[in-house]
């Protein structure tokens, strides 16, 4: 995958934590992917990482 990129200043973006100030460092975000394991209750899993531009400040999260 190539570097993302801020959209305003076209600068890589840098990976960054962050506190939830729920004792994680990561958000975890939970969906139904339609197949049949979902049909069973049984949901996808994935969390949400966050990026900053060192130039403007932007933050964005992208679940991974």
């Amino acid at each position: 995958m190539s570097p993302r990129r801020c959209p305003d200043c076209d600068l890589p973006l840098e990976e960054v934590q962050y506190d939830t100030n729920a004792g994680r460092n990561k958000i975890r975000l939970n969906y139904r992917d339609g197949g049949i394991l979902s049909k069973l209750g049984v949901t996808s899993n994935t969390y949400a990482y966050a990026y900053v531009c060192p130039e403007c400040g932007l933050v964005r999260f992208y679940a991974e």
